[in-house]
């Protein structure tokens, strides 16, 4: 490993995404020299200044994420990706288009699983836009393309295998995510409230679409001790998820 490289240290009480470099950081458990990483592997170990074992580990797109990237607008949750993955079954090669960027979290998290593929990002929002480079810097991912525009005025790509939607007015982007998608290409639309929704549908019923349905994900966390119960807080809703796919 070398100088600027992120590594995550891991025990079973405590985690700290690390980036290499000639420093110490303090955790609960005492003080690690940061600069021994560089003469580690991952699986390796290495000790506090109290003896706390801390394993080192490569991060996952989610710690990276989650433990590091800057939040500016509200981002899609981990459990709302996976339900856009699973139910699209979209293929690692793909093509994408995502739109509004925000803080660039579901572009990211679709980059990573489309490594063979391309996501192309539209954000006008150009207050945030350092931060949205700035992410995508730190995910270390090649296959994400931010388009500084407005994609109410259209989108330029064409022959696209899924276009996703978390925008204000996404109901107006659905003409040019028709006009823009392959035939068998998904419409993946994120709407916070149940009057966009209806107001997406109603754009969706009037082109060749089929599959259209509109979920949610409610996830809810166990606490799992002496008495076992649902925690009473806690990621529950989210959004609606609108999906629709072409048919030509």
């Amino acid at each position: 490993m070398k100088i600027d490289d992120l590594v995550l240290l891991l025990s079973k009480e405590e985690s700290y995404l690390v980036r290499i470099s000639d420093r110490k950081i303090n955790t609960n458990s005492g003080t690690i020299d940061v600069k021994k990483l560089k003469k580690k592997k991952f699986g390796d170990e290495i000790k506090t200044h109290l003896g706390k074992k801390f394993s080192i580990i490569k991060p996952t797109i989610r710690d990276i994420l989650m433990k590091k990237a800057r939040r500016l607008p509200q981002i899609v949750m981990p459990k709302d990706v996976a339900l856009i993955l699973a139910y699209t079954g979209i293929s690692s090669d793909s093509k994408v288009i995502d739109a509004g960027t925000g803080s660039g979290f579901l572009s990211i998290f679709l980059a990573n699983y489309l490594k063979n593929g391309k996501i192309i990002t539209y954000e006008k929002n150009k207050k945030i836009v350092e931060n949205i480079k700035n992410n995508i810097k730190l995910s270390g991912l090649k296959n994400i393309k931010l388009r500084v525009k407005d994609i109410l005025k259209g989108i330029k790509e064409k022959n696209v295998d899924m276009i996703t939607l978390d925008m204000i007015n996404a109901e107006k982007v659905i003409k040019h995510a028709y006009n823009a998608l392959k035939p068998g290409g998904w419409l993946v639309v994120y709407s916070p409230y149940i009057e966009q929704v209806i107001a997406v549908r109603d754009e969706i019923k009037k082109r060749n679409f089929t599959g259209v349905k509109t979920v949610e994900s409610i996830l809810r966390e166990w606490d799992v001790n002496y008495h076992t119960l649902p925690k009473r807080s806690g990621i529950t809703h989210t959004g609606f998820i609108t999906f629709a796919r072409k048919v030509k």
